[in-house]
Parts: structure tokens; C-alpha cells; sequence
């Protein structure tokens, strides 16, 4: 049985904020193998300009910053974004990354058109539905501008703990503590549906290890 939708939400958010707080640097301090793809795709695409989804405490988003693009970095725990920012000073590239405090079920608080590049990194298979995800997907494609491209990563329903502890419906299973939706093929198909969907690469991350896609989709330029 499927469990109140916000009530998750907030329980993941405090989940989100201690974690943070005893471990700031739980996922290390060098870019993940996704950003350093995504960099080589945003600059073959032109991109200057790149916003993060779930930035968490910033190793993506400073990668992006040192590389030299633009980074707009957002993530609905205000302790990783403080954490992003006293890193971006301390190495020299706060006036290239801004932060916001955004939960990506809302809509973005962006103009039509407005940006170059998305990069999510593991946050559209969080505790999101399928329907907030594809809410999300949407407001991506309408921040980006023609041209612009999407690289996100998501665990996928081959991953070792799909199907495995408490089940909250939708294809979302927890682990210690952790909400996570598994994506199954089809739903990246119907995310890319309007968009041209460039690459889905299948590869493994951490320990067990997660298995996740890496997938890649441009808007049409004109």
C-alpha cells in the first residue's frame, strides 16, 4: 500500500538534512563519474550555463564551476547547499555557483528558456512519484533552452535492492533510511518522449554496486 506522498517527502527531507549534517562529505570530494560525462556533453553542446537538480553538498556542481561553466546548484536541504557554498569560497569559484533551496516538486523558480544545461545526479529516482517525475521532466524541458541538453542518472529495476524493503508503491523501496524509486525502462522511454534521447548507458556505481543508467536527451534546436 502506497504511503501519503508528503508525509514521505518530509520524512526524507529530515532523513536528507542529518545525514548531511554527520557526514558532509559522505560521497567524497571528486566529481562522480556522471558529471565528468556530462561536462564533455554540455561543452560539445555550447552549454555555459548548467543547472544541478539534488545538488547535495556539491562535488558535481564545483566539478561543473572549476570546468567553467555557470552553476546554478539546487537541493531541498539548505545544510548540503551551506556546505556547497563554504566549499565554492574556500576554492576560489563562489562567484561562478549560486544556490537555491528548492524541492524539485514545486516549480522550478526559472524563466521559460533560460538555461543551457540540467545535470541530476541520482535525484529523479528519489522519493518522487512517476507523475512528479514526469512533472519535473517538464519543467526541465521548459527552463531549457532550444538546443538544450538533459544528462540525469537514476537506479533502475535490475539494481540488487529493487523489490527488496518496505515497499512504498510506485516502484519505491527503502534502505536504510533511503527512498528510492527504480526505474524501469519504459518510464525512460516516456521521459523522453518530445525529446531526442541521445544515450542510455547502463553502468554501475559504489558498493553491492547500484546499477543505474546514465541518460542523455536534447531538445530539438528550432
Amino acid at each position: 500500500m502506497a504511503d501519503n506522498g508528503q508525509e514521505l517527502a518530509q520524512t526524507q527531507r529530515a532523513h536528507w538534512q542529518q545525514t548531511y549534517g554527520a557526514h558532509p562529505h559522505m560521497y567524497g570530494r571528486r566529481p562522480s563519474s556522471a558529471a565528468v560525462h556530462a561536462a564533455a556533453v554540455f561543452r560539445a553542446a555550447g552549454a555555459g550555463d548548467v543547472l544541478e537538480l539534488g545538488a547535495g553538498h556539491g562535488r558535481d556542481a564545483l566539478y561543473f564551476a572549476q570546468e567553467g561553466f555557470t552553476v546554478q546548484a539546487t537541493d531541498f536541504s539548505p545544510l548540503g547547499l551551506e556546505q556547497l557554498r563554504d566549499a565554492a569560497r574556500s576554492q576560489g569559484i563562489a562567484g561562478r555557483v549560486t544556490t537555491t533551496v528548492h524541492d524539485v516538486r514545486e516549480p522550478l523558480s526559472l524563466p521559460d528558456s533560460s538555461v543551457d544545461a540540467v545535470f541530476a545526479h541520482m535525484l529523479l529516482c528519489m522519493a518522487l512519484s512517476t507523475k512528479e517525475i514526469h512533472a519535473l521532466v517538464n519543467e526541465v524541458r521548459r527552463v531549457l533552452r532550444p538546443g538544450g541538453v538533459l544528462v540525469y542518472t537514476v537506479r533502475h529495476t535490475g539494481d540488487a535492492h529493487y523489490g527488496a524493503g518496505p515497499d512504498h508503491g510506485d516502484d519505491i523501496f527503502e534502505h536504510g533510511g533511503f527512498a528510492v524509486h527504480f526505474f524501469p525502462r519504459e518510464l525512460v522511454e516516456s521521459l523522453a518522449d518530445g525529446w531526442t534521447l541521445d544515450e542510455v548507458h547502463a553502468f554501475e556505481e559504489g558498493e553491492l554496486p547500484r546499477r543505474l543508467w546514465r541518460v542523455t536527451q536534447s531538445l530539438p534546436r528550432g
